[in-house]
């Protein structure tokens, strides 16, 4: 009964706090009554999760459902009809105007934004070039070989981004060894990179990789599925970065916080292309404005909001790092995840814990090599710095062991 109880108590604090999306992400309970709380005294303002865990807000159903209504009442939301019209086309109209692109178009996924774009660019041609680590190459099932015919070819093996050398010594291979040459057509840039904890491929590399293709004639695909999070910690614009590829992906829903979708910009030769694929294998939506009217929402102030977070972080990571037994790092080429490591003497179960109970503060679990990944968001902004700081202290105090 005392167990039963105790899963109801966390059950019932999690659906005040917004939370019951989260629990797959969480660390382990201690599994003791006196680790869990019954009656949380978090005031109200500090009832929003506050989480280095994810690249958005984490929004749960019943917090988006009333974004939504907030939304609607501030300005009726016009729908969309299979994504003509509407909050996607002002969407879409808006992306292309800020990427500097002359079209662009909502896609279900980020995956089929990047197989679509790679497959037009190529045309006839068979062979493109992506980054080893990239979600295209790693994470999308093998859909360019076995849905759209053709063949990546994975460049900059244990490196978070290739170079201008990795690339031109791909190309020279590729040419010398393959007697029936099927050619090369797109060369594909992720950045930031997922899989290199957010890093940024630098502005220079990308103007040299990109200054190369122009020259000898391949396309440019750019995977910037988080674009706005790396112009933000780099201070570069997204229309710079955008500006050295013909297409250009974006996700809608990893920081501007919609349950899902797509952009893609790029040149309207390629983008008005992009519909009857999208209905062809399968993509097409009844009704979009869901995703898009949420984008939009976020899409606003985006930049004003994420320089204000990046000053955020350099003050809370400094005012932590002041913490006996708390090192923060950032990486080199960082963005928006920095190491967080602990001395033996903390608990990282106890005050992740501790943190989340009593505050709604969400950490992740520690890598292979002991390392929590801390990663910022505009959820940030939901708190001040002392008020955080306050609370990692109090958590250190009851962690240690």
């Amino acid at each position: 009964m005392n167990k039963q109880k105790q899963m109801k108590n966390r059950r019932d604090f999690i659906k005040k706090c917004g939370l019951s999306t989260a629990p797959f992400l969480l660390p382990p309970l201690a599994g003791s009554a006196k680790s869990l709380v019954a009656n949380p005294t978090n005031t109200a303002s500090e009832k929003t999760l506050l989480n280095f865990v994810y690249d958005g807000l984490a929004l749960s159903p019943q917090a988006y459902l009333e974004k939504l209504h907030e939304i609607n009442a501030a300005q009726a939301i016009e729908p969309d009809f299979y994504g003509n019209g509407g909050a996607t086309k002002a969407l879409e109209e808006e992306f292309a105007a800020r990427m500097g692109k002359e079209k662009a178009i909502y896609l279900p996924s980020g995956t089929m934004a990047n197989q679509l774009a790679i497959s037009l660019l190529n045309g006839n041609k068979t062979k493109a070039i992506v980054p080893e680590n990239s979600h295209v190459y790693r994470d999308e099932a093998d859909a360019a070989q076995s849905v759209h015919g053709k063949r990546l070819i994975p460049v900059g093996k244990g490196k978070p981004f290739y170079d201008l050398k990795d690339l031109e010594a791909a190309i020279a291979y590729s040419k010398e060894q393959e007697v029936f040459r099927s050619g090369l057509g797109t060369v594909v840039i992720e950045h930031p990179i997922r899989r290199a904890d957010n890093t940024a491929v630098p502005i220079s590399t990308i103007k040299e990789v990109s200054d190369y293709c122009r020259a000898n004639g391949y396309k440019l695909h750019l995977d910037g599925s988080r674009l706005h999070l790396a112009a933000a910690f780099t201070g570069v614009p997204v229309a710079d970065y955008a500006a050295y590829f013909d297409t250009v992906y974006i996700s809608l829903y990893k920081y501007l916080n919609a349950a899902g979708g797509a952009i893609l910009c790029g040149e309207a030769a390629i983008i008005n292309q992009v519909s009857h694929q999208i209905k062809i294998f399968g993509g097409t939506s009844f009704q979009t404005w869901g995703n898009t009217a949420v984008a939009m929402h976020y899409l606003h102030g985006i930049e004003e909001r994420l320089e204000t977070v990046v000053g955020k972080a350099k003050e809370l990571i400094a005012a932590l790092n002041e913490i006996k037994g708390i090192t923060i790092e950032g990486l080199e080429n960082g963005t928006n995840v920095y190491n967080l490591s602990l001395a033996s003497t903390i608990s990282l179960k106890k005050l992740a814990n501790f943190l989340y109970q009593e505050h709604a503060i969400l950490l992740s679990r520690a890598n292979e090599d002991g390392l929590v990944k801390l990663t910022i968001n505009e959820s940030l902004l939901t708190r001040n710095v002392p008020k955080i700081v306050a609370a990692w202290k109090t958590g250190i105090k009851e962690a240690r062991q």
